[in-house]
């Protein structure tokens, strides 16, 4: 079915339903569908929001709430980057097909802390962190020429460090851009520890917006860092490594969770023989324990990129190696998954009630399906957003259309 801006008029009637039967019908309607039912009376918005809050507020306890979408954007890495946009609703278990108007792509697409996408050319600098992307905006680029550096935004301050070109004299260089000043302004350098992997190839990062602090950590020693933008200056070193761990864990991720809550996933092994989850404590960055590992046929589907999910139709293009693995975490979800087109995708939600519990679940890849892998400048760019009805409701009437593709 597909979403546009038109179905959002409301009918002259609407058929005599009401009540718990109404919100029963609208546990079982995709997301996207939602947004026009809120539309036909007063008593359907009703339903759809109690539907997705449950009764009296209980939004935690409500097992059909809305859960943060999966957004996948597989671009040709070649200008003019034509890019097609897809995302997964958890929540509905559906994927669907964004069709947006297009932008201009000032280079190759980025995403940083699962919600910023970005562009950074010599000349500029473009940013998105609405939930569906729906507006850009663009600034003059830093000062010192990069190609690889870490971007956060923080606040309202945009972060953006190493990853600077050979020449530069900093390889270790921070910039910090005010939104309200609009004003670049030079911060402390990076701990020089991280000289030699002072990108975002190397280090995985988060933000803790009730805090204003961006953490970094290099996901081949766990060594970590946080800065805090108001006084522009590093604090650190910290050492992530779970106690009592005798295995190697060659990658590791941080992010938040509810409740400021850091995750720490550790990817185990070389050669992917596991992948765990532990919390870390806010204030002290130590790592106090373990709250899931992912099951072992998971993790097998972690070593194989496939075309289809049937077992018959799998094409195997070699084992990915640790650095191919990304992850997203936002609320109660983590997304773990390979970063190319088809990758596999495994999803990982998290008790809210702090008791260590999580379900784990694959989440079957249908955007490479109609893409031609022999096309090697394809690349793709992962990311994840609270989208609600507010922001589809914005998007359809912006010219976004939505078409559910396949029910998983």
């Amino acid at each position: 079915m597909e979403v546009t801006g038109d179905n959002l008029l409301t009918p002259e009637d609407s058929n005599q339903i009401h009540g718990d039967i109404l919100e029963s019908i609208f546990n079982h309607v995709p997301l996207v569908d939602l947004v026009p039912a809120s539309y036909v009376t007063k008593s359907w918005k009703l339903a759809v929001s109690t539907s997705l809050q449950g009764v009296g507020g209980r939004r935690r306890r409500c097992p059909n709430r809305i859960k943060p979408w999966l957004l996948i954007y597989t671009q040709n890495t070649r200008f003019p980057h034509s890019t097609t946009a897809h995302a997964y609703d958890p929540r509905s278990h559906v994927w669907i097909e964004i069709h947006e108007p297009s932008i201009k792509f000032i280079s190759a697409l980025r995403s940083s802390h699962s919600t910023l996408l970005y562009m950074l050319s010599p000349s500029s600098l473009s940013l998105s962190y609405d939930p569906l992307h729906l507006t850009w905006h663009h600034i003059k680029a830093p000062l010192i020429w990069r190609i690889d550096p870490i971007v956060a935004m923080v606040g309202k301050r945009v972060i953006i460090a190493g990853g600077t070109c050979d020449f530069e004299d900093d390889p270790l260089a921070v910039e910090m851009y005010d939104l309200e000043t609009c004003k670049w302004e030079m911060c402390e350098s990076m701990p020089a520890i991280l000289r030699e992997s002072a990108s975002s190839t190397w280090l995985s990062i988060a933000v803790n917006s009730n805090k204003n602090k961006m953490y970094v950590v290099e996901k081949s020693t766990g060594v970590a860092y946080s800065f805090d933008p108001s006084i522009k200056a590093w604090q650190g070193p910290y050492h992530l490594r779970p106690p009592q761990t005798t295995s190697t864990i060659s990658h590791c991720f941080i992010g938040f969770a509810n409740h400021d809550r850091l995750i720490f996933v550790g990817i185990i092994g070389d050669d992917i023989k596991s992948i765990k989850l532990w919390e870390v404590d806010g204030e002290s960055l130590e790592v106090f324990r373990e709250i899931g590992e992912m099951p072992k046929q998971l993790v097998e589907r972690m070593k194989v990129v496939s075309s289809e999910d049937d077992a018959e139709n799998t094409i195997y293009f070699g084992m990915p190696t640790p650095s191919s693995i990304g992850v997203s975490l936002m609320d109660d979800l983590v997304y773990i998954y390979i970063s190319s087109v088809g990758g596999a995708i495994i999803m990982c939600e998290l008790s809210g009630d702090h008791s260590g519990a999580c379900s784990w679940t694959s989440v079957k890849n249908i955007t490479g399906i109609d893409i031609d892998r022999c096309k090697l400048t394809q690349g793709t760019v992962l990311g994840c957003s609270r989208v609600g009805l507010d922001d589809l409701d914005k998007a359809l009437r912006e010219s976004r259309k939505f078409h559910v593709k396949e029910t998983v």
